[in-house]
């Protein structure tokens, strides 16, 4: 077995806690409907497709880690599992809850947590949040990834299954437009404006236009990304809204 959980492992113990906490009548769940779980469209980041036996097996491993075990619903005969994570690791509901969403949807700033952990436990505010994600940080459970472009909140992840279920990001924030750009004594010493003038321009001619620079491109590049990125947001949070 792996030192550390892959990320199927992470996403049918998160399924249990999150079903755990939605639909409590129900649980514990059997092997089909952690398959179900696993592989629902919403709410998944990114969307599987795991059949029964790569379940079971999953659910055998972490077992073997202390975080499931089998067990039976009353009067039924189904064979049915129920997660211990939050023994294993010693976390509170709270701090459950944000590692179920983040085990679950991949990277999120507190502001998709707050929003995205309302059914698992309702934090009363933002602050609430990034306490949790604080003490998950300590423990060494989470990461806080540098904002991107564009975005106004950092972005935290999970650890817990080991860097092939973690997203990739580069610690060094990008560096500013300033530090891009060529100092004047390392500029080329013939620049456009410098070159001939358009004479027609000049005489009341047609202008022709001038091919935007490197800076100019980069930047309404930059814009582009950042209103994609509020967009995606925007409708993520309307998805949430609806319930979906």
């Amino acid at each position: 077995m792996p030192a550390e959980p892959d990320a199927i492992e992470i996403r049918v113990v998160a399924c249990l806690v999150e079903k755990q906490r939605t639909t409590p009548d129900v649980y514990p769940l059997s092997l089909n409907a952690i398959r179900l779980a696993c592989n629902q469209s919403t709410n998944r980041d990114p969307v599987v497709d795991y059949d029964e036996a790569t379940v079971s097996d999953a659910l055998r491993r972490t077992a073997l880690r202390g975080w499931t075990r089998l067990t039976s619903g009353a009067g039924s005969r189904a064979r049915k599992y129920r997660h211990l994570l939050n023994d294993a690791l010693s976390v509170d509901s709270g701090e459950l809850a944000v590692l179920a969403v983040l085990m679950l949807r991949g990277a999120q700033t507190p502001g998709d947590l707050k929003g995205r952990t309302e059914r698992l436990e309702g934090f009363v505010d933002l602050g609430a949040v990034t306490e949790v994600l604080d003490r998950l940080i300590a423990r060494g459970f989470v990461i806080r990834h540098p904002r991107r472009a564009g975005q106004k909140e950092d972005r935290f992840e999970q650890v817990l299954g080991g860097d092939d279920a973690v997203e990739l990001v580069s610690a060094e924030p990008a560096p500013s437009r300033s530090t891009l750009r060529p100092e004047a004594s390392e500029r080329s010493p013939l620049r456009p404006e410098d070159g001939p003038k358009d004479d027609r321009a000049e005489a009341g001619g047609p202008k022709v236009d001038r091919a935007p620079s490197v800076e100019e491109e980069t930047a309404r590049l930059d814009r582009l990304e950042a209103d994609l990125l509020d967009l995606k947001g925007e409708i993520a949070r309307l998805r949430e809204a609806l319930g979906d």
